[in-house]
């Protein structure tokens, strides 16, 4: 058993903290918005210039005004705030998020990320996740372990073009939760998904991994 897309998402709501600004890049970290853990208060915020986005719409209530930067319908908490695009980037650039939750084609035992071209596909172009990348301190991929294939997509070195390098701390996938030890260049083992054994994981990862200790399972609410 491992995880489907809104466990990666519940895990990674794990994560949030009390105060924090957020950004959610497109694909599974948007699901991230729906499971907030009781007790604390986070603003999501989007590059096209959104301030406390919710939960996704319920069927029939969409705004076809009120988008992410995806281009999904989305909802906005009291409060919220809309602004231009230049603003967004000067919050993003600032360093005033506190945390950034991508997705990715390929992640390296370093710490650098592939999510924004295949060369020979059409690409509408890089978004925001260059200056998310490059700006952020706190970068949580959210991907599954494998591509369709069944190759590994956590790697000794990226094959696809670079979105970052060297930037991120830690990645949620729908067989672990591991961390990037950048001194060691190496993938660690934080947690296994319900039902799958750590030897599974070895196997789904081609990159250099370090498995120290029991590992525990994740607890996903």
């Amino acid at each position: 058993m491992s995880l489907d897309k809104n466990g990666i998402a519940k895990r990674i709501a794990q994560e949030l903290q009390d105060g924090w600004y957020v950004n959610l890049g497109i694909g599974i970290p948007t699901l991230v918005a729906n499971y907030i853990p009781n007790g604390i208060s986070v603003e999501f915020q989007s590059e096209n210039g959104i301030l406390g986005m919710g939960p996704f719409p319920k069927a029939g209530t969409e705004d076809a005004d009120l988008i992410n930067a995806g281009k999904q319908t989305i909802t906005a908490l009291p409060g919220a705030s809309f602004f231009d695009s230049a603003t967004s980037f000067s919050m993003i650039r600032g360093q005033h998020v506190q945390l950034t939750v991508l997705g990715a084609m390929e992640v390296a035992q370093n710490g650098d990320i592939a999510n924004w071209k295949i060369p020979g596909k059409m690409v509408k172009g890089m978004g925001g996740a260059m200056d998310l990348v490059a700006s952020a301190e706190n970068i949580i991929v959210a991907m599954m372990h494998t591509n369709k294939r069944g190759d590994s997509k956590l790697l000794e070195a990226c094959t696809l073009p670079l979105t970052g390098v060297g930037c991120v701390t830690k990645i949620v996938t729908n067989l672990a939760v591991l961390e990037v030890d950048h001194e060691k260049q190496a993938f660690v083992l934080l947690e296994h998904a319900p039902g799958v054994t750590v030897e599974e994981i070895k196997q789904a990862t081609a990159g250099k991994l370090i498995v120290e200790g029991e590992i525990p399972e994740m607890v996903i609410a």
